[in-house]
């Protein structure tokens, strides 16, 4: 197979797009050339790799195969030139990011500009979603989770550790008042998260049930299916959540957010992890970032005040 690799980059951002017109338009193309090279690429390929219908283009599994070799082939091409780049004029190229909502909103978007300064030739793209991506197929570089990292061809680096609390805002305890005691949470207004029930069972602090159970199941007045809402809600006095310590310690600092019930709900940290395919991890644009990443969590950037993370030895 003849693969021409602006071909398949060409591909790539029609699926992306969904329009062979407005692929040709960034460009500045005709649409029939981006058709003749899309049958091109089906002819060397011997199968048909999209679905042409009068309501857009879609993949087919053929498609959807090709769609995630190309990503790597292209990845290895900007990887080579990369390389030689990095000896010039440090890292370089687009890094593609995979986090929370949360995550995205507390701790990347504010580490971007100092990241930028460190490294003017990098470009980050920021895809901010709770669910767990495949990182090959989606053409993802880096994604950081939180708890355990698993996969035989992932690289996981520990960049930090968080724990959960809660939480609710000054401006809701002074109208619905403080609980002292857990028993006095089933009249409060509590914040559930709908996408991942597990959330939703606060763990007691050891020696610290009530009853004997190993958590307390938070029944929502208000529910949401991600993290950074979680946080809003809370902050915009709508009820009590159970937040990530990253999020919470600026908040609690100036007195936006009122922690609760420390000495009764589990406080233990887990890592936060920095992972990364293995034929990746060692790219100068990958290490900048989640070096960087590590220092911003720990505090050590320049102007940057620690969020309650921990950045434990690597």
């Amino acid at each position: 197979m003849k693969l021409d690799l602006d071909e398949a980059a060409l591909f790539l951002r029609v699926a992306e797009l969904g329009s062979l017109s407005a692929a040709a338009r960034e460009r500045h193309a005709p649409a029939s050339g981006v058709s003749r090279a899309l049958a091109r690429l089906e002819a060397q390929c011997g199968v048909r790799l999209m679905h042409r219908t009068t309501h857009g283009l879609s993949l087919t599994d053929e498609g959807d195969t090709f769609a995630a070799h190309a990503r790597r082939l292209l990845d290895t091409r900007d990887e080579l030139a990369a390389a030689f780049r990095h000896k010039r004029a440090g890292p370089s190229g687009w890094v593609r990011l995979s986090v929370s909502p949360g995550l995205a909103e507390n701790v990347i978007v504010p580490s971007l500009p100092s990241l930028y300064e460190a490294h003017p030739q990098l470009q980050v793209e920021v895809l901010a979603d709770d669910r767990m991506v495949d990182m090959a197929r989606e053409g993802v570089d880096i994604a950081i989770r939180t708890g355990s990292a698993h996969g035989d061809n992932l690289v996981a680096r520990q960049i930090a550790q968080h724990g959960r609390q809660l939480c609710a805002a000054s401006a809701y305890l002074a109208r619905f008042g403080t609980p002292r005691h857990p028993d006095e949470l089933a009249r409060h207004r509590l914040i559930t998260n709908s996408a991942s029930p597990a959330m939703n069972r606060w763990p007691w602090a050891a020696g610290r049930s009530p009853d004997g159970a190993p958590a307390y199941l938070a029944r929502g007045h208000t529910r949401t299916d991600n993290s950074a809402m979680l946080l809003s809600l809370t902050l915009a006095g709508v009820g009590i959540g159970r937040l990530n310590d990253i999020y919470t310690g600026g908040h609690i600092a100036r007195g936006a957010l009122v922690p609760l019930l420390d000495d009764w709900f589990d406080r233990s940290r887990v890592p936060i992890y920095a992972v990364m395919l293995a034929e990746r991890h060692r790219l100068p644009k990958v290490r900048a970032c989640t070096e960087h990443w590590a220092r911003w969590l720990s505090g050590e950037v320049a102007g940057q005040v620690p969020r309650g993370a921990d950045n434990p030895a690597p």
